[in-house]
């Protein structure tokens, strides 16, 4: 058997089928995998340096990891041979004891699978968290039993590889254009997201927004029960706000699940995310006051709309995880005015000049950097000053000069970080790094970095 992609997804799948007595190679472009030697143990063959056809037209089976598009050449090849080609998450759903809640959408995954997952161990639940982010659903097996339930962030390009994964509870935040730099256009990436739902019976869930036209659409074929949810709609039914409460209304009365006042998260888009949490956990049996514990504790993640600092009367919001523009469009609008925006990187396609309206009257200037700085400029010149910026350090500094004496930088990129950073989270991280420096310097001008 072949695993394409030696990340996390990867070489979590590549253990997991060695465990279980399969002959795995573990085929990866890079030519080198740290911390191989665990692998090797286990009887793992490691193939580096591209992806063989061969390889791939002779294995039983091939498993993707998220970040191998299934367009290559060695996977094509395996195809035609009708070899399976299955995602990572497809490959563990197989092994696994538990029930699975997964969670999908453009925006707002990570905080709203991280947040279901703490409410439901503060009710008492045995909860495993991670998928797309934190531990990959192949490193989950081992400790699945009957009463486990399985948190998973569930991305396009893993959902797009399955066969037979089957939600008990099927999430879909929003949807807007991302991703078309992996996929050929916005109904592929539709059609990947709409198969959360494919596999769901009448006995199981799917939770909408109601907000989102595009949602509920995608949710209208599948046999699920559905259960909506809004911040905004009274809804005769579903998840709603009321009172200052986030409401469960049911057809015989209303059940308060959350007050408003324990919610700690910047941005209102984040706030859909906790309605959406609070949803899963009133159909699996989480208390009240177990969500609220959980919701009371909850400051959101690092790299999604995250106060680094204040300096000077001068905010830092790190918000790298903004890797669309539907992303950094909520950002924005978080703000009412004095915005300075750090935007840019490797374009994954989308309409940058959806950001002129949350922009004017918000933003005194755009501060653009990687690939996409020309096309930020083009984008949105003529609302709002653009500066190109040589670095993001560069970026941050002039954005803090522009943002005095009151302002907030707001990084937000809408692109993704892989033509400057390894990933979003180191991009995040220096954002970090070079605030700490601002503070540590700030005033010696021999200190700052050239621009």
């Amino acid at each position: 058997m072949t695993v394409a992609g030696a990340a996390r997804s990867g070489i979590a799948a590549a253990e997991l089928l060695a465990r279980r007595g399969a002959h795995v190679t573990l085929s990866e472009t890079r030519t080198d995998v740290p911390d191989a030697q665990p692998l090797r143990r286990l009887g793992v063959e490691l193939e580096l340096g591209g992806h063989r056809i061969d390889t791939f037209a002779a294995s039983d089976l091939v498993v993707l990891s998220p970040g191998v598009p299934p367009g290559q050449e060695a996977v094509q090849a395996a195809r035609a041979r009708g070899v399976p080609v299955i995602a990572e998450i497809e490959l563990a759903s197989r092994w696994l004891r538990g029930r699975v809640i997964a969670i999908t959408g453009t925006k707002g995954k990570s905080t709203t699978t991280a947040l279901t997952g703490r409410m439901l161990e503060a009710s008492g639940f045995k909860v495993t968290v991670g998928g797309n982010i934190g531990t990959p659903l192949s490193a989950q097996v081992s400790a699945s039993t009957p009463e486990t339930l399985h948190v998973v962030e569930t991305s396009s390009f893993q959902l797009e590889q399955i066969e037979a994964f089957h939600p008990w509870i099927a999430v879909m935040l929003n949807f807007s254009s991302d991703h078309l730099d992996r996929h050929p256009d916005l109904a592929a990436y539709a059609a990947a997201k709409s198969r959360i739902f494919e596999n769901q019976e009448p006995s199981d869930w799917a939770v909408i927004n109601a907000d989102d036209p595009a949602v509920l659409e995608l949710a209208r074929r599948g046999r699920a029960r559905k259960r909506l949810f809004s911040p905004h709609q009274k809804l005769a039914l579903g998840t709603l706000v009321d009172g200052g409460w986030i409401v469960d209304r049911h057809a015989q009365a209303d059940a308060r699940l959350v007050p408003l006042d324990a919610i700690h998260l910047l941005g209102s888009h984040l706030f859909s995310d906790v309605m959406a949490a609070a949803t899963v956990g009133a159909i699996a049996g989480a208390t009240p006051a177990a969500m609220t514990s959980a919701v009371d504790r909850f400051r959101g993640l690092e790299h999604a709309m995250e106060p680094v600092a204040e300096l000077g009367g001068v905010r830092f919001v790190n918000d790298s995880k903004a890797t669309n523009v539907e992303s950094a469009r909520r950002s924005i609008e978080s703000f009412e005015r004095d915005l300075v925006l750090i935007i840019g990187g490797r374009f994954k396609g989308g309409d940058l000049s959806v950001l002129r309206d949350p922009l004017r009257g918000r933003a005194k200037a755009v501060l653009a950097i990687g690939e996409a700085s020309a096309l930020v400029r083009d984008a949105l010149g003529d609302v709002v000053p653009v500066h190109q910026a040589s670095s993001l350090e560069d970026a941050i500094w002039r954005a803090h000069a522009i943002a005095k004496p009151a302002g907030v930088v707001l990084l937000a990129p809408a692109c993704a970080s892989f033509d400057m950073f390894r990933d979003y989270a180191e991009r995040g991280r220096r954002f970090k790094e070079e605030v700490a420096r601002i503070a540590r310097i700030e005033g010696d001008d021999d200190q700052r970095p050239d621009r």
